[in-house]
């Protein structure tokens, strides 16, 4: 495997281990809504920085992940 495409796969392992990571931190802690926002944010905005320009990528991938949690943690009854 040449060093670009292990370098690939070792962003790609953080960004999972972020993103897995910030999904159980939402879950698990008392947060209110617009501090839950900026978790995702924050997240979204780590995976641009390790793969700029690939924000579509992140809103198809991720972000329905997301919002899924979002939805379980905020729901109303």
């Amino acid at each position: 495997m040449d060093d670009s495409l292990q370098e690939e796969e070792k962003k790609l392992r953080r960004l999972r281990f972020i993103v897995d990571f910030a999904i159980e931190y939402l879950r698990s802690q008392k947060l209110n809504h617009d501090e839950a926002i900026r978790v995702v944010e924050g997240v979204r905005k780590h995976a641009l920085k390790l793969f700029p320009g690939k924000e579509d990528a992140f809103d198809i991938i991720y972000a329905p992940r997301f919002k899924r949690v979002l939805n379980e943690k905020f729901q109303r009854s």
